[in-house]
C-alpha cells in the first residue's frame, strides 16, 4: 500500500485553477482517481458535463455550484455528490482560494459545452 506524499503529487494549471493528481492509473490506481484542486476567487472555470460520478469535498473556503438549472453553496467541510450526465459548473464565489478534495473513477472525463471531450490530464 504506498502513501502519495504531497510532496509527490503532479501538479496541473488549467481554467486559472491548480489540479494536484494523487491518485491515477499513471501513479498505479485501476480503479479510482483523486485529486486535490485549488481555485482561486475569481477562476474563469468551465462548465462542463460529467461522465462518471464524482465526489467533492470542500476543504477550505466556498464554492458555487451549478448544476441542471439550480444553484447551490458549498463550504468548507462541505461534500457535493456530483452525478453521472450532469451539467455542472463549479465556481469559487469567496474572497479566498478555495481547495477540493475530488474522487471519480478511472475513465473520468468532462464534456464540454461544444461536445469536445476534455480528458484531464490529473486522471490519467
Amino acid at each position: 500500500m504506498p502513501v502519495i506524499t504531497a510532496a509527490t503529487a503532479k501538479a496541473h494549471q488549467f481554467d486559472g485553477a491548480t489540479w494536484k493528481s494523487f491518485v491515477s492509473p499513471s501513479r498505479g490506481s485501476s480503479e479510482l482517481v483523486a485529486w486535490r484542486a485549488e481555485i482561486p476567487a475569481g477562476a474563469p472555470t468551465s462548465p462542463h458535463r460529467v461522465n462518471h460520478e464524482e465526489v467533492v469535498y470542500v476543504l477550505r473556503g466556498r464554492l458555487r455550484l451549478e448544476h441542471d438549472g439550480s444553484a447551490e453553496i458549498a463550504e468548507a467541510g462541505d461534500v457535493v455528490v456530483v452525478p453521472a450526465d450532469t451539467d455542472v459548473h463549479i465556481t469559487n464565489p469567496g474572497d479566498e482560494t478555495a481547495e477540493t478534495w475530488v474522487t471519480t473513477r478511472v475513465g473520468f472525463a468532462g464534456i464540454m459545452p461544444d461536445g469536445s471531450r476534455f480528458e484531464p490530464p490529473w486522471v490519467k
